[in-house]
């Protein structure tokens, strides 16, 4: 086998608003594998600012594993650990090359015949702008949104009461993704609030690291709480499970790009099972390639929640997509 690797910038079409800040632009890495006539993509979907491997020898990495891919896999998985957006683009890669054309895990999803329901995201902004994402998603026959707040709580609140004042929780299932932007005690008033309005959970109320801080809200709070970027960087079974043991969330959020791809994911998924703890699975704006590779692995997960997956369409240079979206179900374009 041979293997190459080359950088993507994607663009947004509108800078696209979080509690990090405006995104205008995502860099990503395309990696290729060539055994004879066959060809494996993968998508190393680096997150600026977020992903553990956001280093300055990304790139040397991947060199290395280019000129090293045909080494034993288990030699390539210890040299990668610490690089959890490169082992996710060589596990897709590794399966393309095997399954063909947009194939990474062949199920019912890929031959059309399933679909995966899916939440509609809201992206920050003034709340006019939310306000018209959120009519476009019920419009398109969503009953799953999730809000991205945290910079302007009570503009944010105001949008979520009209919504619940007309929806009631059985009609319109209101998720919320603080992406650490509360303070401890900023996030227990609200988590009260959001309680009385039936919010269904809210994604990483406080920055990560803060594990004492975390168990106590989970332990006291009367809003389900979903870690998200808790889990980036702890690598190794171990530590796993203790983050999990010791702060008892409600649910865990999974983006095989940030925690070790696929096989990553299987072990968080296992320990959360086994403790009782839902989860779910989300993309972290990658291209159609990781997309497409994610909406496959998490339709053979069969967990019946609303995933977070996105369309692809947030990119005006994306690459030519697999998967198409009616309603709130993504399907695979089986042809």
């Amino acid at each position: 086998m041979i293997s190459t690797f080359q950088k993507y910038i994607l663009e947004f079409k509108n800078p696209s608003g979080t509690s990090r800040g405006i995104l205008k632009t995502k860099e990503t890495f395309i990696l290729e594998i060539f055994d004879g006539e066959k060809k494996g993509n993968g998508e190393c979907a680096l997150f600026r600012g977020l992903s553990y491997d956001d280093v300055p020898e990304y790139e040397e990495k991947l060199s290395w594993l280019c000129e090293n891919i045909n080494q034993d896999f288990n030699v390539l998985k210890q040299e990668l650990k610490y690089f959890p957006s490169i082992w996710f683009g060589f596990e897709q890669a590794i399966l393309n090359l095997k399954n063909g054309k947009n194939l990474y895990f062949p199920s019912e999803f890929t031959k059309g015949k399933s679909s995966i329901k899916i939440n509609g995201l809201i992206w920050m902004g003034n709340a006019e702008f939310m306000q018209s994402q959120i009519e476009e998603k019920l419009e398109k026959g969503f009953d799953c949104i999730k809000l991205k707040i945290g910079v302007d709580w009570n503009s944010e609140k105001e949008i979520l009461k009209k919504l619940r004042q007309k929806f009631s929780k059985e009609k319109l299932e209101l998720r919320v993704d603080a992406n650490g932007g509360f303070t401890f005690y900023e996030a227990k008033i609200v988590l009260r609030e959001l309680a009385d309005l039936e919010i269904h959970s809210i994604e990483q109320p406080i920055k990560a690291g803060l594990v004492s801080d975390m168990e106590k809200l989970c332990a006291e709070t009367k809003t389900p709480i979903a870690l998200d970027e808790e889990l980036i960087g702890v690598i190794n079974f171990e530590e796993k499970q203790q983050l999990l043991e010791k702060i008892k969330p409600q649910f865990i959020i999974l983006k095989p790009a940030l925690i070790g791809g696929f096989s990553g994911c299987d072990e968080w998924i296992s320990l959360a099972e086994k403790l009782n703890i839902g989860w779910w699975i989300t993309s972290a704006l990658e291209s159609n390639i990781g997309l497409n590779a994610i909406a496959q692995y998490t339709f053979i997960k069969q967990n019946k929640l609303p995933q977070g997956l996105g369309t692809g369409a947030l990119f005006t240079n994306n690459f030519p997509s697999s998967l198409e979206l009616k309603g709130d179900q993504l399907s695979f374009k089986n042809r």
